[in-house]
């Protein structure tokens, strides 16, 4: 396999030269995308390896920063700076864009664990093996009394230990809609799950 490598242009020519590319680019030449990738898609990837810590995410990286490049390509001035600098910090944001959302995707899965916690267990203790056999009837009826939708998602994130976003892609739905069904659903169960004695239970709350 031939491993494409980086131009070695004089620092007096790297401006005309990223000044034709620009230009090429302007025009939709793809060849010039390929040669932009070829020049500069290592650099691009080693910023992006140095912000996430993941070889698969600069890869993603990667390709956000040269589709904008091809998309968007009035966004890079070469009066103004080298193409080089201006991926560079393109790959930085973008880098730090996928940490955030990392962090966001985590929290929001730690606020699910901690919904699931809610609904009482209904695994049978030593001591009260009728009374847990009772509730696993009832945690079974109820999950039989959720809309399809939200049962599969139930079923995917906490029988068969998929996270609501691996849920998402199994169902062929958007992550979105299967967070809002699982949280929908917890509800329901937590619900159907409560305390008959509590005055909320009569009241069919």
């Amino acid at each position: 396999m031939v491993v494409p490598v980086e131009p070695t242009l004089h620092t007096s020519e790297r401006p005309s030269a990223d000044a034709e590319l620009h230009r090429r680019l302007v025009y939709g030449e793809e060849t010039a995308l390929a040669e932009a990738y070829a020049a500069y898609g290592g650099l691009v990837r080693r910023v992006a390896v140095r912000v996430t810590r993941s070889a698969v995410a600069a890869e993603d990286v990667a390709q956000e920063v040269f589709a904008q490049l091809w998309s968007r390509p009035y966004a890079f001035d070469p009066d103004r700076g080298s193409m080089r600098t201006w991926l560079s910090l393109l790959a930085h944001r973008r880098a730090v864009d996928w940490v955030r959302s990392e962090a966001r995707h985590r929290k929001e899965a730690r606020a699910d664990d901690s919904a699931l916690h809610s609904i009482p267990d209904s695994g049978p203790g030593p001591d009260e093996a009728f009374v847990d056999r009772e509730r696993s009837l009832l945690l079974h009826s109820a999950l039989a009394e959720l809309p399809e939708p939200q049962r599969e998602v139930v079923l995917l994130a906490y029988f068969a230990g998929r996270t609501y976003r691996q849920a998402a892609v199994e169902l062929g739905i958007p992550e979105g809609t299967a967070k809002t069904r699982l949280r929908s659903a917890l509800r329901k169960l937590a619900v159907s799950l409560g305390d008959p004695s509590d005055p909320a239970w009569e009241r069919g709350a």
